[in-house]
């Protein structure tokens, strides 16, 4: 068996570790299944944890700028501290549960532009931490969220693209340091672009809608429903985003408009914005947490095994 990669940070003659996972296109909310394969080194190694990291390609606002960097937004451990010999083969199998909240990185089969998700193998020994194995993941949308994107190709928008944003959505409680946001193209007319955020949970979910107007009105428009995920089933979507859009022309882009479960306010993601709002969100950590941008692409794309692709 070939191991994937050695340890670095533990010199040479270091354990080498190969995460596999048998389920590398998962759902929010649902089960990531796999093993961790250790081979000893040369010597014995007081293993003290092993824990997966989910990272994706993220970007925050730092001031006036943007850094972009991999960003790690949830922690998996699925070993406690044993002892890996000189030379020993171990195999760690582990299910765990994917957050609610976990970004989605492709539609129907197809990756969705700009995203990249994986999860990465983190190995401590003796206060050394080595992140050594990244493998890339797919997460594909609840049904609920199918829905709502079937929606907007329905009413003439078409995918644009996809990112995770460090921050918070104002007034909407997140697990997350981060949240994804799905651009459409606007059809002809009134909408030239839309942004699509989803926070979810066990129950249900919200539905952020950014809708960016092609003129006239007081700026960007920001549409918000709160649903169960059997209700969205069944919910005309396209009756329900369509009727919110069109009262964008009759009620201007800074006006309060209720109806039903949606209302729509200035544009405000950060709570604060900028560097401010991150930290007051608690988001600072994963900021300083997240990778440079160079070395994405060489985790990204570097990849030896099939499946690794071209992110």
């Amino acid at each position: 068996m070939v191991f994937k990669r050695m340890l670095g940070a533990f010199g040479v003659g270091a354990p080498s570790v190969d995460t596999v996972l048998t389920t590398p296109r998962v759902r929010p909310g649902g089960l990531l299944a796999g093993e961790v394969r250790l081979k000893g080194g040369d010597f014995d190694a007081e293993i003290e944890h092993v824990t997966l990291g989910l990272v994706a390609r993220a970007e925050a606002e730092i001031g006036d700028g943007e850094a972009h960097g991999l960003a790690e937004l949830h922690r998996m451990r699925v070993s406690g501290p044993f002892t890996l010999a000189k030379g020993e083969e171990r195999t760690i199998p582990f299910e765990v549960a994917v957050p609610w909240e976990t970004p989605v990185s492709e539609v129907g089969g197809q990756p969705l532009t700009g995203m990249g998700l994986g999860v990465r193998t983190e190995l401590a020994i003796a206060k050394a931490v080595d992140k050594g194995d990244l493998d890339p993941l797919s997460v594909e949308p609840l049904p609920s969220q199918q829905r709502v994107m079937e929606a907007f190709l329905q009413l003439g928008f078409a995918f644009k693209s996809a990112d995770v944003e460090v921050g918070r959505i104002h007034g909407i409680h997140q697990e997350l340091p981060v949240y994804q946001e799905i651009e459409f193209y606007g059809p002809p007319g009134q909408i030239k672009e839309a942004e699509l955020t989803f926070v979810a949970d066990a129950e249900g979910m919200h539905v952020v809608i950014e809708a960016d107007k092609r003129s006239g009105g007081y700026g960007d428009a920001i549409g918000r429903f709160r649903v169960g995920h059997d209700e969205a089933l069944h919910k005309d979507w396209a009756a329900e985003i369509g009727g919110w859009l069109a009262g964008l022309s009759a009620y201007g882009g800074g006006h309060h408009h209720h109806q039903g479960h949606h209302y729509h306010e200035e544009r405000h993601h950060h709570g604060g914005g900028g560097l401010g709002g991150m930290v007051a969100a608690g988001a600072m950590g994963v900021v300083g947490g997240m990778v440079a941008g160079e070395l994405i692409e060489e985790a990204f794309e570097g990849g030896e095994e099939e499946g690794d692709g071209d992110w």
